[in-house]
């Protein structure tokens, strides 16, 4: 049966289409008339029908108009109209079982008078009921009509005394805080609540009006003594209030801020005017303030500087909430962050320099010997283009290791970008502002971490790139790689020309032929072999094993490997060009010592 208690809602009918809910009933449920006076003696019979309910828990004094649609319960209600027009109210368990079993049924309700019955043109039943009295239901009765139960009534007893009065004095202080701070409740339930006199009476009347769920209310209807209601309804009542408080404090933030926005935009857009009129430029607010200055700062081109202060205005002029503004201030970020000016102070020492390259690599002696005449004509000239090479040699020799040697023996900062999988052209020039989460490219992303304009600017494994549809990365490297282009690269987010022609760009590549032709046209393309065996024992005694036993907390003095303990692992246990894994090997060894070492099973010196 779908019954539903209609308070200011439309009532919820199951097994019915939307068009017949539209019945609606304007009043909250209201006690009987004679609620001030004392319970008057009524008689119940042993044996009434039930009347299932939906999502409502009816209590005693209360008046409620339901809507009745199953079948069942429609007998139930005809059955009672045909007697003694008294029917008990059982509360579903769960609101969602159209077709309740007598388990799905609480066992405690109220025997309830039926008041009116009105038929409505949509087929469906509207009573106005009134409770009675509680009741449990002792047992449920055989009926393939509709549910019946034998019954016994509650009596509870309601003699006022001190412990009592305080606590209703207490319940009706929350009670009435609860209806004031909750909407949905009219105030006038507070002028009904005065005229109430018995105790009983009123717990179930402010119990009838809380908002809450089924299983709450019939906690309240099964109280076994009328304080324990009581206490059930003041701690329910703490609780909704208090988050009924939260809830108001919230919205009431909430409001501020909207209003302090509105207010604060309001002002902006009046001082905006007054300084249109007057012909001022000067912000008033510090942020646009700041950001001119960093402009002023940056060293910028005229053309760029220009083209930042178009942006500032545009963003002093358009609304702080609008999402241009926010593209904007990331676009003037990004021109003030890159590097303009600033630059480092070259290394011109030569002796220095190759100390620094020998120090960090053995051998390598051509691309060695190109940094230094690097070094030595720009000792002479003062300014010169940065040269672009292009390391080309198998995995392991020290390629990427070797640019940053570089960096250091020159006094520069060090940037590296891989390059290995790129397949979008965009990844190099950057994308265009058009788009959402656009920014620049691997290139200008790189010069910001750099933070000067002269760094030594690594591209690891150029030969890995690939094509599609998105375009092609080794066309977009033709003109950053190119001495005489790229003093004015331009990258598709800044949209302004870039100055790289002070980067000493190294790109590194492990096959030559895949390389495009133009790519090697513009790079000057050093060949590193792999080394010979006596390069890998010079190695690993100068780098490699002082390397490993440094990681591994190992002393020279306590560790020492020997030429021949070194020959055999490059002859026997690593084929390679390179000496990585010439160095795992000799790491795996180290590892092994230094457990020994841990357990205390180590001796003093040890010889490899």
């Amino acid at each position: 049966m779908a019954e539903k208690r209609k308070t200011i809602e439309i009532p919820m009918v199951d097994d019915q289409d939307q068009e017949e809910r539209e019945e609606q009933f304007e009043e909250f449920p209201v006690m009987s008339p004679s609620q001030g006076e004392e319970n008057e003696p009524v008689q119940i019979s042993e044996r009434l029908p039930i009347l299932p309910l939906k999502d409502v828990v009816v209590f005693p004094r209360m008046i409620i108009p339901l809507l009745v649609g199953r079948e069942r319960s429609v007998r139930a209600i005809q059955e009672a109209a045909n007697g003694d027009r008294i029917i008990l109210l059982l509360a579903q368990k769960d609101e969602q079982e159209n077709e309740p079993k007598k388990e799905d049924l609480y066992r405690i309700g109220v025997a309830a008078r039926v008041l009116q019955v009105l038929k409505l043109p949509n087929g469906l039943l509207k009573v106005l009921v009134e409770g009675l009295v509680r009741a449990r239901v002792r047992r449920f009765l055989r009926n393939q009509e509709f549910f019946s139960a034998t019954l016994d009534v509650i009596q509870k007893s309601d003699r006022m005394t001190p412990e009592l009065e305080a606590t209703v004095r207490h319940a009706k202080t929350l009670f009435s805080q609860y209806v004031k701070l909750h909407r949905e409740i009219p105030e006038e339930v507070l002028i009904s609540l005065e005229q109430i006199t018995s105790p009983q009476h009123l717990a179930d009347f402010m119990s009838a009006h809380l908002m809450r769920d089924v299983a709450t209310k019939q906690i309240l209807l099964e109280a076994p003594s009328l304080m324990d209601q009581f206490l059930a309804l003041l701690e329910i009542l703490e609780s909704e209030k208090q988050i009924l408080e939260l809830e108001k404090n919230i919205e009431e933030r909430v409001r501020s801020r909207i209003q302090r926005s509105q207010r604060n935009y309001y002002l902006q857009e009046q001082m905006r005017a007054i300084q249109e009129e007057l012909g001022e430029e000067a912000e008033a607010d510090t942020e646009l303030a700041d950001l001119r200055k960093k402009i002023a700062e940056a060293g910028m081109p005229e053309e760029v500087e220009q083209k930042a202060l178009d942006e500032l205005d545009k963003i002093r002029k358009t609304p702080p909430m609008s999402p241009e503004a926010t593209v904007s201030r990331n676009y003037l970020d990004w021109l003030i962050s890159v590097p303009w000016k600033e630059r480092t102070q070259d290394n011109l020492d030569i002796d220095e320099a190759k100390r620094i390259l020998d120090e960090d690599h053995y051998g390598l002696k051509k691309p060695k010997e190109r940094i230094l005449e690097h070094l030595a004509v720009l000792k002479l000239v003062g300014r010169m283009k940065g040269p672009i090479l292009c390391l080309v040699g198998p995995p392991g020799v020290g390629k990427t290791s070797l640019g940053r040697s570089i960096a250091r023996a020159m006094g520069r900062r060090f940037v590296r970008v891989s390059l290995g999988g790129v397949r979008d052209e965009a990844e190099i020039r950057g994308h265009r502002r058009t788009y959402i989460g656009s920014m620049p490219g691997k290139i200008i992303q790189g010069m910001k971490r750099a933070g000067t304009v002269n760094p030594v600017f690594l591209l690891d494994e150029v030969d890995k790139m690939s094509v599609d549809f998105r375009g092609d990365p080794a066309a977009a490297l033709l003109e950053v790689l190119d001495p005489e282009q790229n003093r004015a690269f331009n990258d598709h987010y800044l949209d302004v020309d870039y100055d790289l022609s002070e980067v000493l760009f190294i790109t590194t590549a492990n096959v030559r032929h895949n390389i495009p032709g133009p790519l090697q046209d513009r790079m000057e393309i050093i060949e590193l072999p792999g080394y010979l065996e006596h390069e890998k024992l010079q190695i690993a005694r100068g780098f490699l094993v002082p390397r490993q036993l440094k990681e591994h907390g190992l002393s020279p003095d306590r560790v020492r490997f020997t030429d021949s303990a070194l020959l055999r692992l490059i002859r026997e246990y690593t084929r390679e060009a390179g000496v990585r894994n010439l160095e795992r090997e000799i790491g795996s060894i180290c590892r092994k010592v230094a457990k020994e070492v841990a357990k205390g099973n180590g001796k003093k010196h040890i010889v490899i």
